[in-house]
């Protein structure tokens, strides 16, 4: 076993000298600053205070990119019948997605065989975290009040972001919509969705401007689902027959944003959300046995603040402050005296400052520095009784230079975790420093084609739940190390009628002193650092349309993932090179759409090989593949300003009964419509 008190890469007597580096180098870049707003074309984005603006294309965008990058706006969701965040997520190559099954199920997601704790979650700007699990639930976050989803692979091409922002191997950013910029009219969104297994939602918006330096919007969303959708089971020759029970939801949330323009040079943003969500657990199916009384309360409630500031021609100023609280509340009847011993309350306390200066047209540098408290509360002294909490901070220096046809981007990133706990022992302090590098380059002169090339080192250090869990967990573990490797490139076409874009990537990653749960006895597992994973794989995607004629255009998107993530950790194991656990060699997704004067059409699916899951491949544990096809239909009528829009989408409408995590049914054929109103 490989014990965590051996010292890391760096040492604690070299941290004065990088900070003192990192000093002077952020120093240099305020005083240097001075002139008038402009736009900043090194970082991609324009900088007025009214809204942060991306001053190109969607397609542009994408295809610029040094490092992968996938961007479902709006409008697509709509076209191409995308119902959810899963759904919108199973349309973008490389990712794997768990679903528990129903409306409520927990979803998490990862990225090209990295886990989903390396898979970092920005939600307005600003990151979510759960340093229990390290895993975010995006069941918690619907379209409704989504803007775009964009999902990047490596670095982003922004520089002006947090430092927290960089220390995850891939981002999904969840932008909502933003604020109404052009009146001071009240601006109101209801909409009402009913559907399949007792499923139910209402969902009211209302923004305005109450004069030109201050707005406001208030949401709030509630569903209601029974979940108890039928599902079959093969016991040998005969066909089992159930419907799921236990598995009650009944969740809402609510926010509330302002953005407050105090100048040209000056505005401040913020937002108050609340989540509750009390269902109950339908837990594992087998053979002849579906009882379980398991119930599960969460509840989230964080506050974030955003400054950000503008200093003549040359540099601006972001900073940022959140605080988050989370409850998590498990009960089962079942057990013996009703014990509740899973009940779990952590707070998180965030700032972040960033400083970005243009030297030129060419040229741009960023310093950003974050600091986070972390803490975790139990219930009971048999799951975390040591009260743990944790010091985190994240530094990053960012250069990125731009012409005509080159971008290139270079970044180091350094992160000190310190580690402590109330009762009892704490993890080691851990630190590092994690380099990147990446560059797009544009072939031809009048050719949107561009070949790109990353390198990205990044840690993640271990949650709570690796750390302190009572019987699992370790506080000698290292953090995993992780490497990633890509090569690709993007070709942009337009036309009067035709737009497409492609995209072809081949990537290399490998993980480092993984953290792996091992039988410690017959009772007890504990986690240690044994594990190492190399993945080889290759991502394609294609989008487009044609417009046929002034009225009716035709709308195409595809993407295909191979991934090759072998287990690397022991030669001489039976095990070595297997397929790591519920990720499949083989996924894709296509949508067609189909916009007409009468009744816009969409015809959708998504699909993966057969998995495994486990990393031992024991015999019938294997996952059947899958492919699932949906259908959406939708109309929009508009009278002045006031829209009415009516959508049917049929899910799963060949009816496939199959599973994404193994003893978890997923629905069959199901249909929800929605109408929506907008003034």
């Amino acid at each position: 076993m490989r014990f965590a008190n051996n010292y890391l890469t760096l040492h604690l007597d070299m941290i004065p000298s990088r900070l003192i580096l990192i000093g002077v180098m952020s120093l240099w870049l305020s005083t240097t600053a001075q002139g008038q707003v402009r736009n900043d074309t090194v970082t991609d984005r324009t900088h007025q205070l009214r809204e942060v603006t991306i001053t190109e294309s969607r397609r542009q965008h994408e295809a610029k990119s040094t490092a992968p990058l996938h961007i479902i706006d709006r409008e697509q969701m709509l076209t191409l019948g995308v119902t959810d965040v899963a759904d919108a997520l199973h349309r973008i190559p490389g990712v794997t997605l768990r679903d528990y099954g129903g409306a409520g199920g927990l979803k998490t997601v990862s990225v090209r065989g990295f886990g989903a704790k390396h898979t970092g979650v920005s939600y307005d700007g600003v990151m979510l975290s759960d340093c229990q699990s390290g895993e975010i639930d995006l069941s918690r976050y619907s379209l409704d009040n989504v803007e775009q989803l964009s999902l990047v692979v490596g670095d982003n091409d922004d520089i002006f972001i947090p430092a927290r922002n960089a220390s995850a191997s891939a981002v999904l950013n969840i932008q909502t919509i933003g604020m109404p910029t052009e009146d001071t009219d009240p601006h109101l969104t209801a909409q009402l969705k009913v559907g399949s297994f007792g499923y139910a939602s209402p969902f009211l918006r209302y923004m305005q401007n109450l004069s030109d330096k201050f707005a406001f919007s208030a949401l709030g969303e509630y569903t209601y689902a029974e979940n108890d959708y039928p599902y079959e089971i093969q016991n040998g020759s005969k066909v089992v027959k159930d419907r799921r029970t236990n598995s009650r939801m009944n969740t809402g949330h609510g926010e509330l944003n302002f953005v407050w323009r105090a100048n040209s040079h000056n505005s401040l943003s913020g937002k108050v959300y609340y989540y509750d969500n009390d269902r109950q657990l339908p837990g594992q199916v087998h053979y002849y046995t579906n009882v379980n009384k398991e119930t599960l309360h969460d509840q989230n409630f964080f506050s974030q603040l955003q400054y950000l500031s503008q200093y003549g021609d040359s540099w601006s100023l972001k900073c940022l402050a959140k605080y988050n609280w989370n409850a998590s509340v498990y009960q089962d009847p079942l057990m013996p005296n009703c014990v509740n011993d899973a009940s779990y309350w952590q707070r998180e306390a965030y700032a972040s400052a960033a400083v970005l200066y243009a030297l030129s047209e060419q040229w741009a540098f960023d310093y950003s520095a974050d600091y986070s408290f972390n803490n975790l509360n139990s219930s009971a002294s048999r799951t975390i009784d040591s009260r743990p909490y944790r010091h985190t901070i994240l530094q990053s220096a960012t250069a990125k230079y731009r012409n005509n046809r080159l971008t290139a981007l270079a970044r180091l990133l350094y992160s000190l975790y310190l580690n402590d706990a109330k009762d009892g022992a704490s993890a080691q302090n851990m630190r590092r420093l994690s380099p990147s590098i990446s560059l797009s380059y544009k072939l031809l002169e009048d050719d949107d084609l561009f070949i790109r090339a990353s390198y990205k080192n990044i840690f993640r250090a271990p949650t709570f739940n690796e750390s302190y869990y009572f019987h699992y967990g370790s506080t000698d573990l290292l953090p995993e190390s992780t490497d990633q490797i890509n090569l690709g490139a993007t070709w942009n076409v337009s036309s009067s009628s035709v737009n497409l874009k492609c995209t072809l990537d081949g990537y290399y990653n490998h993980v480092k002193d993984m953290i792996v749960a091992v039988p410690y006895n017959m009772f007890i597992w504990t986690c240690i650092n044994v594990g190492k994973v190399e993945v080889l794989g290759a991502d394609i995607t294609m989008d487009g349309n044609c417009c046929v004629s002034e009225s009716h255009r035709l709308l195409f998107s595809g993407s295909y993932s191979y991934q090759q993530a072998e287990n690397r950790t022991n030669p001489e194991s039976p095990y070595y090179c297997y397929q790591i656990a519920y990720i499949p060699k083989h996924s894709g997704s296509i949508a067609l759409g189909w916009e007409n004067p009468w009744i816009n059409l969409s015809l959708h699916g998504s699909g993966v090989s057969s998995r495994w899951a486990n990393n031992q491949h024991y015999e019938s544990t294997d996952i059947e593949g899958y492919w699932d096809m949906g259908f959406t239909a939708y109309r929009t009528f508009q009278w002045g300003e006031q829209i009415l829009e009516a959508r049917l989408d049929i899910k799963n409408l060949f009816n496939e009964q199959y599973e994404i995590v193994r003893f978890y049914p997923m629905p069959g054929r199901s249909w929800q419509v929605s109408v929506k109103y907008q003034l």
